[in-house]
């Protein structure tokens, strides 16, 4: 895979001004800010997936955080959501640190690239399908040039952009539906892959224990251990 293929698709989404609802709010969110970051200069525009250029895991989310992401520039960056992910992953071996607070704070990936369904924060976390559909041939660029060997979904919103990704590939998805904990293999072009799904690490999922950090924690492990044992065999 060549890396400037994936510098290509980030330089793309960070100009994205493709809807307009999104490009208002990001921007208002950016100007007005709330208390406590009132000092902090927001980032304000489209975010492009980051992480290991040569990921054999691809992690998809929903959409950066008004005061996550939208602030900080980087996806799973600065917001509780991203206390949970950033953590389960160094917990897993896949990140060298347990946080993500800032762009430039040393986190490192390995072998994991994140990425979200949608490029910009939306009002109350809801982007349109409309929006959704915007954002999608970006999604398509990352796996295509990726072609991860794990995609692990966070929530029922990224499932959803994942299956429109399988049925574009010509792979029947009506069979498929999401559960936490689930595990699908599926062949894309002679390439195999496995779908692990988790619900969303958002406050509402896990201040009510819908997900708890040992379930959460399981979907990373198993996502390790499923590389460990392909490694193995060639």
């Amino acid at each position: 895979m060549d890396d400037s293929e994936l510098l290509q698709i980030q330089q793309a989404t960070i100009m994205c001004r493709q809807c307009p609802r999104l490009v208002h709010w990001r921007e208002q969110v950016a100007t007005q800010k709330i208390k406590r970051f009132r000092d902090q200069e927001y980032w304000g525009k489209p975010l492009a997936g980051f992480g290991d250029p040569h990921a054999q895991v691809v992690i998809i989310g929903l959409a950066p955080a008004a005061h996550g992401g939208n602030r900080t520039g980087r996806m799973f960056t600065g917001d509780d959501s991203a206390s949970w992910l950033i953590n389960a992953l160094y917990e897993t071996g896949f990140a060298n640190q347990r946080t993500s607070e800032h762009k430039d704070d040393g986190l490192v990936l390995n072998h994991v690239y994140i990425t979200a369904a949608v490029r910009c924060a939306p009002p109350q976390n809801k982007p349109t399908r409309q929006e959704a559909a915007n954002c999608f041939h970006f999604l398509v660029e990352e796996l295509d040039v990726l072609k991860p060997r794990i995609v692990i979904v966070l929530g029922r919103f990224a499932f959803e952009a994942f299956r429109r990704y399988l049925n574009n590939r010509g792979i029947n998805t009506h069979a498929l539906s999401f559960t936490h904990g689930k595990q699908e293999t599926l062949t894309i072009n002679s390439h195999t892959l496995t779908l692990l799904m988790s619900y969303h690490p958002s406050r509402q999922n896990t201040q009510t224990k819908k997900l708890t950090r040992d379930m959460f924690l399981e979907i990373f492990q198993r996502a390790q251990n499923i590389l460990h044992d392909q490694a193995r065999c060639y």
